[in-house]
């Protein structure tokens, strides 16, 4: 019993530091009026070499569906575990938001933020928004090229 005290003060000294090197960041895509389906998006990171690293979030419930995330779903292997980072499809004219907790280590650093889209029956947007994630690019909206009116992120 007395040696666990120790272990479990140095586990809790080394979890407080990458606690603190985290913060919120809010991320919002403005969907524009294309006149559709809800759209499945998915939102994910890839590092200075343009490799996957991490999804950050798929709106759109049916799995069967994620292929149509061409990019995402080829640099996640097709089999990316989206439980607990999911949720409903987006509809058009509606905004999608989502908060998150990164490390302050992704910032500045090389990082971009991708954003692939697909509706039923319509055309499918494979890294529609491509964004570094920097300091400088925070709170600045920038266009997709489908349907995406507006993206941006808030550190």
């Amino acid at each position: 019993m007395k040696a666990a005290l120790p272990v479990a003060m140095l586990v809790g000294a080394l979890a407080v530091p990458s606690l603190a090197s985290a913060r919120q960041v809010s991320f919002e895509t403005q969907m524009s009026n294309y006149g559709g389906d809800g759209a499945y998006v998915a939102l994910y990171l890839t590092d200075n070499a343009g490799r996957y690293q991490r999804t950050l979030w798929v709106a759109g419930p049916k799995a069967k569906y994620h292929k149509n995330l061409r990019d995402w779903y080829r640099a996640a292997g097709g089999t990316a575990k989206v439980d607990g980072i999911s949720g409903a499809s987006v509809g058009a004219g509606k905004t999608l938001r989502v908060t998150l907790d990164l490390a302050d280590t992704l910032i500045d650093a090389g990082y971009q933020v991708h954003i692939d889209t697909a509706v039923e029956d319509m055309k499918a947007y494979p890294s529609e928004v491509v964004v570094p994630l920097t300091i400088s690019g925070a709170n600045k909206p920038v266009s997709g090229n489908g349907y995406v009116k507006s993206f941006r992120y808030a550190l």
